[in-house]
């Protein structure tokens, strides 16, 4: 049967359904007076303005009162100091005083005052404990007592907050410290430590000082935004700026999403068929800390940078390399580096396209079966090219029925669609693409802040396709991934296998204002069975082992994320009954798993990860140093627990590991394809055909009773 597109004529709206990232950065410092900032005259109306909106069309319907505003003052002390390292306690107690239960009214008559009595003292505390610190580096790094037993919380932002200024400079020396053992560790000399910690806290200062009233404008008012959601944020005109050039795809770089956290630049999500994807080695949650341009460049420290200031650093020329120094985010007490090569690109719209496999596996039988393979990296359309009227124009579904139909000449007898790390895009595609593989009907429910709820659907009969299909997803599939992984688990048209998705079930739109622009949460998807997408994602028919430590990666691991719930149904047809089917099948893949020796690798990697989550770390060189080298020795005896299951060679030791790493690194990873000798496609495919042994087993059983 031929599968063809059907389009429905409506006009676009530009609104944001693909996993997204908080636009974090400051403004290009054009002035500064530290501990002297004001509001600009134009932030008052602009505040009053982003309340008018989120009032009316935010989804989440929240009280500007006295609760809400000492919520909205705890976050910006805590958006100011994450680390709850220069306020004391005495000063949140001032704040808590005289702002409490004042920052909503003035809010309404825009009054931003407060935001900069806060943040210029902690400006001024800032810039003096970075002097201290600078001045005393060459004593401290030659007078540290490494022998000593201490420990330093690695996340404070729970922490309580100091009480003396004293604690404040035991903070920062134990800071110090620890920054110190690290490079100690990696074979740095004391001179050579004091020279980057010099550079580091010099940069960190210079930044500091650079800071002005734009920024500390942004800093607040998204402090306000995300206490209604984490994808509702301010941008001031320079980060808007920045904001549209990233949403063109035509930038130079790596391809990768990024934000600060702890002053570090951490990896949110690689854009798929992007220059980092391919290159494969950089993951979510990893950390950015040294920068070095081509394959021999010095390697420039980037702890502490604005996130501007690291993205400027990391796009380039296309064509040409930019080195990656890399906390791996399976590091313990992040002492082990890596370097990754990276070379430049545009992420184009071919690299995110379609792509199709045949995969040969034998059934239960023995018998040699051909399952076809779609991998579908993201939800595109080339809205350009359609509205020329150019009857080639891409999209996804486009280029899916394209390659669907070649599968199905080349004799594929069912397909997986490969969902994994699809971030998402187009709604309008994850539409079209559902109708691919459905009769007829509604694909997804979309609820607005007024309440109003619209589906998108395929409203009329056309062929489909009409063979078995089985949906893998993963931790990183979102938003548009998972309407259409929901909607075809609702119509019970295929299994969906792998591990829970993102949970991003929101729609975003950027509102204009008379001084930069406002990113707003306006409505919520709901599969036609009724259930959110939202914070729960997709959960799986079938689990398989995760690469991605749910508590790290996802909508839940964020602060604010807006609840999971349900509405009314839309359809209760199911076109195929999988009750009797889902528990066999289960049981047959745990059985396949539990054998399989990459599997039991991923299974083990990720519970190491999840070892290493500590909430303090010592200060003890032979801790840290016992506890790195067996950091080593784990992630060789991983690595060489896959190697052997792929039939490959296992490394010697751990830094014959990391020197193969390199040279990989440098070769060119331009080719994008599928692998078929991938564990989970190869389970998927399995999964397939024991869906369909069961299903004819039952048709044949209930057949015989009548």
């Amino acid at each position: 049967m031929n599968i063809s597109t059907h389009w429905k004529k409506k006009a676009a709206t530009v609104a944001f359904l693909a996993l997204s990232v908080t636009p974090l950065g400051v403004s290009a410092a054009n002035e500064s007076n530290p501990g002297k900032l004001t509001p600009s005259p134009e932030h008052k109306q602009t505040t009053i303005e982003v309340l008018e909106i989120l009032d009316s069309r935010h989804f989440e319907d929240l009280n500007v009162d006295s609760t809400l505003s000492k919520e909205f003052l705890d976050h910006y002390i805590d958006s100011v100091d994450a680390n709850r390292q220069i306020f004391l306690e005495s000063d949140v107690e001032g704040f808590d005083k005289r702002y409490a239960s004042s920052l909503d009214n003035r809010l309404k008559k825009g009054d931003v005052a407060p935001a900069y009595n806060i943040f210029n003292l902690y400006q001024l505390r800032l810039i003096n404990e970075l002097d201290k610190v600078i001045a005393n580096l060459p004593a401290s790094i030659n007078g540290f007592d490494y022998k000593k037993k201490e420990s330093m919380i690695v996340d404070r932002s729970k922490a309580g907050w100091p009480k003396t200024m004293k604690d404040v400079d035991d903070l920062w020396r134990k800071r110090v410290k620890s920054a110190a053992l690290a490079m100690k560790l990696q074979g740095k000399t004391n001179d050579e430590i004091i020279e980057t910690l010099t550079k580091r806290y010099k940069n960190q200062l210079e930044r500091v000082k650079k800071l002005n009233s734009e920024d500390v404008y942004q800093i607040y008012m998204n402090s306000f935004t995300e206490l209604y959601d984490p994808h509702t944020n301010y941008m001031s005109p320079s980060i808007s700026k920045n904001f549209d050039i990233s949403m063109s795809l035509k930038l130079q770089g790596i391809g990768a999403m990024l934000r600060m956290k702890d002053d570090h630049t951490e990896v949110v999500r690689l854009i798929p068929g992007g220059p980092a994807s391919k290159q494969g080695e950089l993951r979510p949650s990893d950390k950015i800390v040294g920068v070095a341009q081509g394959v021999d460049g010095e390697m420039q420290d980037v702890v502490g940078w604005r996130l501007d200031e690291v993205v400027d650093l990391i796009r380039g020329t296309k064509g040409t390399k930019v080195r990656l120094e890399v906390i791996p985010a399976a590091s313990a007490g992040g002492d082990t580096r890596e370097q990754i090569t990276i070379t430049r690109d545009e992420v184009k719209l071919e690299e995110q396209s379609v792509k199709k496999a045949m995969l040969d596996i034998k059934d239960s039988e023995g018998v040699t079966r051909k399952i076809g393979v779609l991998d579908i990296p993201a939800f595109y359309i080339d809205f350009d090219e359609a509205r020329r009227g150019n009857p080639n124009y891409k999209s996804t579904t486009r280029d899916t029925a394209k390659l669907l139909n070649e599968l199905v000449r080349e004799g594929a007898e069912g397909i997986i669609i490969d969902l994994r790390n699809n971030g998402g895009g187009s709604l309008r595609e994850a539409n079209e693409l559902t109708g691919l593989f459905i009769d007829k009907g509604p694909s997804v429910q979309i609820k607005t802040s007024s309440g109003r709820i619209h589906l998108e659907q395929k409203p009329y009969f056309s062929p489909y396709y009409d063979k078995p299909v089985v949906v893998l997803i993963n931790r990183m599939s979102a938003s548009a991934s998972e309407i259409f992984a929901g909607a075809l688990q609702d119509y019970a048209r295929a299994l969906v296998i792998g591990t829970d998705s993102f949970g991003k079930g929101t729609v975003q739109s950027l509102q204009p204002l008379s001084h930069g622009k406002l990113k707003i949460t306006e409505s919520k998807f709901y599969r036609i069975s009724g259930d959110s997408t939202q914070n729960r994602g997709v959960v799986p028919d079938v689990e398989l082992p995760a690469i991605y430590d749910s508590e790290l990666v996802g909508e839940g691991s964020q602060d604010k994320a807006m609840k999971w719930d349900s509405i009314a149904p839309v359809i209760n047809r199911r076109m195929n009954d999988y009750t009797q089917v889902i528990p066999l099948v289960r049981e047959r893949s745990a059985k396949r798993v539990a054998g399989n020796e990459q599997f039991q690798y991923f299974n083990e990697k990720m519970d190491y990860q999840k070892s290493l989550r500590v909430d303090e770390i010592s200060l003890n060189l032979d801790e840290r140093k016992n506890q790195t080298e067996k950091d080593k020795q784990v992630r060789l005896e991983l690595t060489n627990k896959q190697r052997v299951a792929k039939g490959e060679k296992p490394f010697e030791s751990y830094d014959i590991m990391e020197e193969e790493f390199k040279k990989k690194d440098a070769e060119d990873n331009s080719v994008n394809k599928i692998e078929l000798d991938d564990p989970y496609l190869i389970e998927a495919a399995a999964i397939l055909l024991d869906t369909e042994s069961i299903q004819h087993h039952e048709v044949a059983k209930n057949a015989k009773k009548k």
